[in-house]
């Protein structure tokens, strides 16, 4: 098994990155809050294809929890997460607590402008401005050449390209591919949540997605009339409450009309308590 270094401390993981580019290394960082599954897993598989210095961050990021969300009730198994990051040949695990990341009198956020007022910006009013600051401060400290992110957090990863450009990071962002149940459920650490019924009511996430992509191909143009046969299939479903159902540009997020190039249908509803997203680009 492989032997990772294991560091909580921004001294000791600088000066490790520092060491690792005098020595030709391409790191590639992985950042994750931890109860890691094979989603997170195949983040680091498509991350060892384009360096070799995987690092893996594990940190539940207050910034990014609303009041009333789910930050003390959040999954978290450190010793799981570390016994499967071995078996993925990691080389280092970056395990701050919130003081490491934070400090004392901490005021200095990072906020798009345009961005987060879209999808889940909309009910989720922090959440952009904490996602942007701490992978802003993760860049930093870690120092990679490369970030890989997952395509499930489709607008997390729209954010996040728009900031490495913006702030002009020196910084290669990687999209990987959505990895799903084999029932069709995109994988989630908050799947934890559901009972299983509630399971049941949440493969209509991804039911609406392929079912829109079928209306496309039958020559349905009219991005209501998807987004209303995706509304009345998860409503039928017991124990759901729809967040949002857009159909948007891939780019900007703002929503289309008309459905005349490929585009981004995403959706975020509440299972029991779980609040899960999902999302499908579209080809007409």
């Amino acid at each position: 098994m492989n032997v990772i270094e294991i560091i909580s401390t921004l001294t000791e993981i600088q000066a490790r990155s520092d060491r690792m580019r005098r020595q030709g290394k391409t790191i590639v960082l992985v950042p994750t809050m931890g109860f890691l599954h094979e989603g997170h897993l195949s983040l680091m598989r498509e991350g060892k294809s384009h360096g070799n210095d995987l690092v893996v961050s594990i940190f539940v990021n207050p910034a990014q929890f609303g009041p009333g969300e789910d930050l003390e009730t959040y999954p978290r198994d450190l010793d799981r997460d570390l016994d499967l990051v071995r078996k993925e040949g990691v080389d280092a695990v970056f395990v701050p607590d919130v003081h490491e990341i934070y400090g004392d009198r901490f005021q200095t956020y990072v906020e798009l402008e345009k961005l987060p007022n879209h999808l889940c910006g909309n009910s989720r009013p922090v959440f952009f401005k904490g996602i942007a600051t701490v992978v802003a401060k993760l860049f930093n400290i870690v120092k990679p050449h490369v970030a890989v992110f997952g395509q499930k957090d489709y607008q997390q990863l729209v954010i996040i390209r728009q900031m490495v450009r913006d702030l002009n990071f020196d910084i290669t962002v990687i999209g990987s591919p959505t990895v799903r149940e084999p029932d069709g459920l995109a994988m989630s650490s908050r799947n934890t949540y559901l009972t299983p019924g509630q399971r049941v009511s949440a493969l209509s996430l991804c039911q609406s997605l392929i079912n829109a992509q079928a209306l496309l191909e039958s020559g349905v143009r009219d991005a209501a009339e998807i987004i209303d046969s995706a509304t009345d299939r998860i409503r039928s479903h017991p124990d759901t409450e729809i967040d949002y159902i857009a159909v948007c540009d891939p780019e900007t997020l703002v929503d289309v009309k008309t459905i005349d190039r490929p585009v981004r249908m995403a959706l975020a509803v509440k299972v029991g308590k779980a609040r899960l997203i999902d999302n499908m680009l579209l080809k007409p």
